[in-house]
C-alpha cells in the first residue's frame, strides 16, 4: 500500500502558516511590555511562530498558553512544500494538523486530526484523512483512517532476500475506511470493536519485463481486490499527547478477520502488534530513548498480494527508514527500532535524533525468517507548535545495498 506521505524525499518548505489565535485565552490580559525572541538561546520555549512573529512585528508580545486543556481550545497548523522524490519526481504537498482537548481533566489525552494531500508531475495522488480523536475523560476513542490515493510504485516481490533487479513496476488506485470505537475498561486500557475496508482497483503491470514471472504473478494477479471485515481491539495508552509523547508505554493489538459474506475476495485473517515505550535518558533530562515494535502477522487464508505486510504498510508509513516505501513484503513481518531523541537548543525550538531498526519478512517457499534488514540514520526536529509539541521532522536513513533518502514527518516518527 502506498505511504500517506512521501518518503524517500526532498522537503522544501515553501509556505508557513500556523494558526493560533486561541493560544491565549481572551480572560487574560497579555503582558504588554514587549519581549526579545531568543531563535536560538535562552530557556523560554519557542516555535516557528514566535519567530515569524518577530521577523514581522516590531515588539511582539510573548504568546502564553494560559488556555491549556480548555474544551475547543485548537492547535492548529498547515505546512505546504515542494519536494523531489525517485517515485514521484516534483510533488505538491499540503500538510494539515488540528490538536484540540475536548475537556480541561489533568489527565485528558490530546485529540488529533491529520490531513495530507499531495499530487505529483507524474499525476499521482494521495489524500489520507486520519484521526484520534479522545472523549471527555477519555471514556472513548474514535480512530479514523480515510484515503484515496492513486499511486504507482515498484514491488519488489516476497521475503527479505529480494534484490532491487527484482522490481516490478505496477499501478493501481486505492480507496480505505478504517474506523474503530474503543471503550475504557480501566484506567489507560481499552477494548474495542472497528470496520476495515480496502479496494484496489484499475491495478495493471506497468513495464512487464518479457519472459519475467514476477513473484505477483505467482503470487495470483487481480485487476480488483476487496478486504472487508471487522476488528477487534485492545489497547493500552499511557500517552497524553500521541504527537510528541513524553514518558510512558502503548501496546494496540488488533485482530482482523475478512469475510466473503461481507464482500472480501477471500476469507482471511490477520494479527498486529504495535507496542512502543519511552523512557527519559539520563533520568531527569528531557532527551527521550524511544522504542518501538511493530508486528504483523497472516494467521490464516490468502490475503491480496497489495495488503501483504510490507516495508512502511503502519498506518502512518514510518517503519522502515532507510527503505523505500513497499521495498519488502511476505506472509509475515517483524519489526523493531529504538530512536534517541535529544535537545539542541535550550529554548525547544532544535532537536536532534539518531535511530536504528531491523526489520525480517517470511520466505514465500518456507514461511521462516531468514534475514534482517537493517536502517539506520539520525534527523533534526524544528518546534512547530511549542504547545502542542508538534514538530516538523526530517530524517536521513540508510538501508543495505546503497539504499538511502529523506523522510518527512509532521509529528514524531511514532
Amino acid at each position: 500500500m502506498p505511504a500517506p506521505k512521501s518518503i524517500c524525499s526532498i522537503l522544501i518548505p515553501c509556505l508557513l502558516l500556523f494558526l493560533d489565535a486561541s493560544s491565549q485565552d481572551s480572560t487574560h490580559t497579555p503582558p504588554p511590555a514587549p519581549y526579545h525572541v531568543h531563535w536560538f538561546t535562552g530557556k523560554d520555549p519557542v516555535d516557528l511562530l514566535d519567530i515569524g512573529r518577530s521577523i514581522i512585528m516590531r515588539h511582539p508580545t510573548p504568546r502564553l498558553d494560559t488556555a491549556v486543556k480548555r474544551p475547543g481550545h485548537i492547535y492548529a497548523g498547515l505546512l505546504p512544500s515542494a519536494e523531489y522524490t525517485l517515485q514521484t519526481s516534483f510533488a505538491l504537498d499540503l500538510v494539515g494538523n488540528l490538536a484540540f482537548y475536548t475537556s480541561n481533566e489533568p489527565l485528558e489525552n490530546i485529540s488529533n486530526i491529520y490531513l495530507n494531500g499531495v499530487y505529483t508531475q507524474k499525476n499521482q495522488i494521495l489524500v489520507p484523512l486520519q484521526g484520534n480523536i479522545w472523549s471527555k475523560g477519555n471514556k472513548y476513542n474514535i480512530i479514523n483512517d480515510w484515503r484515496y490515493e492513486k499511486y504507482p510504485q515498484d514491488t519488489y516481490g516476497l521475503g527479505s532476500k529480494t534484490t532491487d533487479s527484482n522490481s516490478n513496476s505496477i499501478d493501481f488506485s486505492y480507496l480505505r475506511f478504517y474506523t474503530t470505537l474503543l471503550k475504557t475498561i480501566a484506567p489507560d486500557f481499552y477494548l474495542g470493536l472497528g470496520y476495515n475496508v480496502d479496494y484496489f482497483y484499475n491495478v495493471s503491470e506497468t513495464d512487464p519485463k518479457p519472459g519475467v514471472v514476477t513473484d505477483l504473478d505467482k503470487y495470483g494477479f487481480n485487476k480488483t481486490s476487496v478486504s472487508s471485515g471487522p476488528t477487534i481491539n485492545v489497547l493500552y495508552d499511557g500517552r497524553r499527547n500521541s504527537i510528541n509523547p513524553d514518558p510512558g508505554y502503548y501496546a494496540n493489538l488488533i485482530y482482523r478477520p475478512n469475510f466473503r459474506f461481507l464482500g472480501s475476495a477471500s476469507n482471511w485473517q490477520s494479527l498486529q502488534l504495535d507496542a512502543r515505550a519511552y523512557r527519559r535518558f539520563p533520568a531527569g533530562s528531557n532527551n527521550m530513548l524511544a522504542f518501538w515494535t511493530f508486528d504483523w502477522f497472516t494467521l490464516s487464508g490468502t490475503p491480496p498480494y497489495l495488503m501483504l505486510p510490507t516495508t512502511a504498510g503502519d498506518t502512518y508509513s514510518n517503519s522502515g527508514r532507510g527503505y523505500i516505501q513497499g521495498r519488502f513484503r511476505g506472509r509475515n513481518m517483524l519489526y523493531l527500532e529504538s530512536e534517541y531523541r535529544f535537545g539542541i537548543t535550550s529554548n525547544g525550538f532544535l532537536g536532534g535524533v539518531v535511530f536504528v531498526n531491523a526489520a525480517s519478512f517470511s520466505e514465500p517457499v518456507t514461511n521462516h525468517f531468514e534475514t534482517i534488514n537493517p536502517g539506520w540514520g539520525a534527523g533534526i526536529r524544528i518546534k512547530l507548535n511549542k504547545f502542542s509539541k508538534t514538530n516538523i521532522c526530517l530524517d536521513y536513513g540508510f538501508g543495505l545495498n546503497g539504499s538511502r533518502g529523506i523522510f518527512a514527518n509532521l509529528g514524531e516518527v511514532f
